[in-house]
């Protein structure tokens, strides 16, 4: 058998109602044929860990919950230990439907007029050509805030600096892998400055997004103000370790044997 160039990785936490229901349609979409599939079961309370297994899905269960952003960087550490030369991660909450997979995919093997491929593609809500997707005015306005400081800080426009729907080169998420490269809790518009800021190759395709019908976000009640003081506090810790002294300075420019 020819061994998949493609993993994509679902961090979960507490998603027994929804979990099943993803799975569900990459089975339906054919996706096992082009790719392998990774659950992370950030240590769950509820069912979600026997909903997997009852599945046959290959899993990875974390002993403490140790936030998304861990659950995420076991799955980089996992293919990168595979052998893996793209990944592909989306949320187990039903929200980013499976039709983005193979647009991330192939948008990630798609050389520009320069014959440079991206590092990461990000599936966004937010663009023109994009779905429609409902979002609470403090989240907008968040998520502006969040734009408006990757544009001032990095000088790239990006629509949707909060999507959880990416793809990333075997570089990126080699990068990612490693001892402090990545947040623990809360990657997100603070790991694109960074990104962007080492000189790695960002893009965005339209994506197809829909609003979670069961379970609770990881940003409900007041998480999301102190996940907004989270990730501008990581900004700045950017900023100073990149600007000031000069960390991983151009590091995308590098070949991914060399990182």
């Amino acid at each position: 058998m020819k061994k998949k160039e493609l993993l994509i990785i679902i961090p979960t936490y507490n998603e027994e109602k929804n979990i099943g229901g993803v799975l569900t349609q990459l089975e339906q979409m054919e996706c096992s044929e082009v790719a392998d599939i990774l659950v992370i079961n950030d240590a769950s309370t509820d069912a979600t860990n026997w909903v997997v297994k009852e599945m046959q899905y290959p899993l990875v269960s974390q002993l403490y919950n140790m936030g998304y952003g861990c659950a995420l960087q076991t799955g980089y550490k996992y293919a990168v230990r595979r052998g893996y030369k793209y990944v592909i991660q989306m949320d187990g909450d039903g929200q980013h439907d499976v039709c983005n997979i193979p647009v991330i995919y192939r948008k990630l093997k798609e050389a520009d007029e320069e014959g440079n491929v991206p590092d990461i593609v990000l599936g966004a809500r937010f663009r023109k050509d994009s779905a429609d997707f409902p979002v609470s005015l403090p989240k907008r306005m968040v998520y502006a805030l969040f734009r408006w400081l990757i544009r001032i800080i990095t000088g790239e426009r990006i629509s949707d600096p909060t999507t959880g729907l990416q793809g990333l080169s075997r570089k990126a998420f080699l990068f990612y892998s490693k001892y402090n490269k990545f947040d623990d809790k809360y990657p997100d518009a603070n790991m694109l400055i960074l990104m962007l800021l080492v000189k790695f190759r960002v893009v965005e395709v339209p994506a197809v997004m829909h609003s979670r019908t069961a379970g609770k976000s990881m940003h409900s009640g007041l998480k999301p103000f102190w996940y907004m003081l989270r990730v501008i506090y990581s900004m700045m810790i950017i900023l100073i370790q990149v600007k000031l002294l000069k960390m991983d300075v151009e590091v995308g420019l590098k070949s991914a044997d060399k990182i």
